[in-house]
């Protein structure tokens, strides 16, 4: 059985911490608390279920990867901007779309794999706050970045990236 007491100074202890119910069941099933906590659906009426697609219990791919999962609209969005992108005669003509879409996934993955599973570990509201704040920096300084590099690609280049975030979403 794996405890251990959050400590005020750190975040990453607060976010070790497991209660005993969650630690007892995961010891019977032999998975570790994130894979049995990653293998159960989102609880209905929650803010993860309601705008993340539903998620399948499958087995994970034999290839490393990582994905998260967005709301129907922002999977929309970004299918109308990809096509968009894909079906101009000139794709440059869509760059500010494409960068924006680019940074509307940056931000939803950034709470995705790091905002929500500390709201979930109920790692306490100073550290929530905490990381709150540096994520808003971290999105605005990113934001400019993408915006920056997006801003100066070719066609080719822009495409490129519309088939890498297409793959992504397979």
């Amino acid at each position: 059985m794996v405890t251990s007491t959050p400590r005020k100074s750190s975040a990453a202890s607060s976010v070790r911490t497991a209660a005993p119910t969650k630690t007892a069941k995961t010891a019977k099933t032999g998975k570790s608390a994130v894979a049995a906590k990653a293998s159960k659906p989102a609880k209905r009426g929650t803010a993860a279920s309601e705008e993340a697609a539903p998620q399948a219990l499958e087995e994970p791919s034999a290839q490393p990867s990582l994905r998260f999962m967005h709301s129907q609209a922002m999977r929309k969005q970004t299918l109308k901007v990809l096509s968009a992108m894909e079906q101009a005669d000139a794709p440059g003509e869509h760059r500010a779309a494409l960068a924006d879409m680019v940074v509307v996934l940056m931000t939803a993955g950034m709470d995705f794999y790091f905002l929500a599973p500390l709201k979930q570990a109920k790692a306490g509201f100073v550290i929530q706050q905490s990381a709150n704040l540096g994520m808003v920096g971290v999105q605005q300084l990113m934001g400019g970045v993408i915006r920056n590099i997006i801003g100066r690609m070719d066609g080719p280049a822009l495409l490129s990236v519309c088939g890498s975030i297409r793959s992504m979403m397979r």
